[in-house]
């Protein structure tokens, strides 16, 4: 029986003004979905984050988490940094996704 690779994800999503949400999750493109849908009442939906602008993969969830909870102590001129280092011009990654 061959081991299935399991993929988790950790990433920022953005809104037109910045305001950034750090999540993990195991579908990248189900959970973006529903952060552009507003399916869920909270942050990205109350603030309007609805682009990806950075995402990192980790084949184990302990690693995702704990790679989530580091970037969510960090101060936001640190973020910033991260999304500047991997996506310059803070495009939505997800363009195209959902056509």
């Amino acid at each position: 029986m061959k081991d299935r690779e399991h993929n988790y994800y950790v990433y920022l999503m953005a809104s037109r003004m910045l305001v950034l949400y750090c999540g993990v999750t195991s579908n990248i493109g189900c959970r973006v979905g529903q952060h552009k849908d507003h399916e869920t009442p909270g942050f990205c939906a109350t603030y309007n984050c609805d682009r990806l602008v950075w995402f990192e993969r980790y084949q184990y969830i302990g690693n995702a988490i704990a790679r989530e909870k580091q970037i969510k102590n960090w101060r936001r001129e640190k973020k910033l940094a991260l999304v500047n280092a991997a996506n310059s011009s803070w495009v939505d990654l997800s363009e195209g996704w959902f056509d």
